[in-house]
């Protein structure tokens, strides 16, 4: 049996990079070769030991890449060599909660994330995809692999914070935290029409991103306090719509402070531990506020309107790449994004490079992918 190169969870602080035998789909199965992925913060919780997930686990739940084998009943739809993406969420399109319209729980609280959750993820070679019919997405030829990289998750999940809070048009909206989840929030409230725009964060490269990205107004909550400038900016009242892209208690108290009375706090942050909302924050509980969590949608159908976003010119996710490594790196760029070093926003992680050139990676990286190709 074929084997491949994984990163495998052995405990809290130890990932190992081993062989694994290589996957065989089963019918309605497909194994992609993973050509590109990343790293997500919820995988340095995974790491750290804040968020539980079984020993022995393939990690990992961005995938991008090329199909390489095609379990029954796939072959009418796609074929051998097709590049695609596949959703951070893999829903099967057919259980109770797909049915009624919660995909991303699919099975159960939060079954619609398997990948690096309860079933080997995308740090590796190859992966193995459940539900593929519904889970496939083909990569539009203009993109590249970095153009989607953001797609399976966290421009999703970005989104869905933004959708699921109903932001309307000339919506005042506050985005607490612009790591990449943040910023693709922040893309996702001037896409949807919100007339105020407004990023907090306490780094500097970020928010000058942010603006980039379609923020009005950024807040350095070093500098300022956000409460202040948000409710003077809405004439009091606080913004109709606040979203937690951060996932610790302190962010999560202040964006529902930040909520107008009868507004949305849209969380998006994975937590650890227990979170508190005080009486306060919610005016007695008179306060007519809505708290809401949303887990990335998944699925064919999403991931091809994201890209069509992208491929449209309307969505442009390259610049939250900040750095690339190769998936023998993996340390290294585990520590890099844990210690928020070099203004790291999203690692690019290339399992068919065998290893790093600091000087080179920028003009070599995507060459040397298309002679593996």
């Amino acid at each position: 049996m074929r084997t491949m190169k994984a990163v495998v969870f052995r405990g809290k602080d130890h990932l190992e990079i081993e062989d694994r035998p290589k996957p065989s789909p089963g019918p309605g199965e497909a194994v992609i070769r993973i050509t590109t992925t990343s790293i997500c913060p919820t995988d340095i919780k995974i790491v750290r030991g804040d968020y539980h997930v079984r020993r022995d686990l393939v990690l990992g739940h961005e995938p991008v890449g090329i199909i390489d084998e095609l379990g029954d009943g796939l072959h009418a739809d796609y074929e051998v060599g097709q590049r695609v993406v596949v959703g951070a969420i893999t829903p099967c399109g057919y259980c109770f909660y797909c049915l009624n319209g919660a995909s991303s729980q699919c099975g159960g609280v939060s079954g619609g994330w398997r990948f690096g959750h309860t079933i080997d993820g995308a740090w590796a070679e190859y992966l193995l995809v459940p539900h593929a019919a519904a889970n496939l997405a083909p990569i539009p030829a203009e993109l590249s692999d970095e153009d989607v990289l953001l797609v399976p998750h966290i421009f999703s999940a970005g989104l869905a914070g933004v959708e699921a809070a109903g932001v309307k048009i000339g919506d005042a909206v506050a985005i607490f935290a612009q790591g990449p989840t943040g910023l693709c929030a922040t893309i996702g409230a001037s896409l949807r029409g919100a007339a105020l725009v407004i990023a907090v964060d306490g780094l500097a490269d970020r928010l000058l991103l942010a603006r980039r990205l379609g923020a009005n107004v950024t807040i350095d909550f070093h500098e300022q306090d956000p409460l202040e400038i948000i409710r003077r900016l809405t004439a009091g009242r606080g913004a109709d719509v606040a979203i937690e892209a951060l996932g610790q208690q302190d962010s999560f108290e202040t964006a529902l402070r930040a909520v107008r009375a009868g507004g949305t706090l849209s969380s998006l942050g994975v937590y650890a531990g227990k979170l508190v909302a005080p009486t306060e924050t919610l005016s007695s509980g008179l306060g007519d506020k809505r708290i809401l969590t949303t887990l990335c949608p998944g699925g064919r159908e999403r991931m091809r309107r994201l890209m069509a976003l992208v491929a449209s010119g309307r969505v442009d996710l390259t610049p939250l790449l900040s750095h690339r490594f190769a998936l023998d790196d993996i340390h290294e760029a585990i520590d890099l994004v844990a210690s928020h070093r070099d203004d790291v926003l999203k690692v690019v992680l290339h399992p068919a490079v065998r290893r790093r050139d600091r000087q080179l990676e920028e003009a070599f990286v995507p060459q040397m992918l298309d002679d593996e190709a």
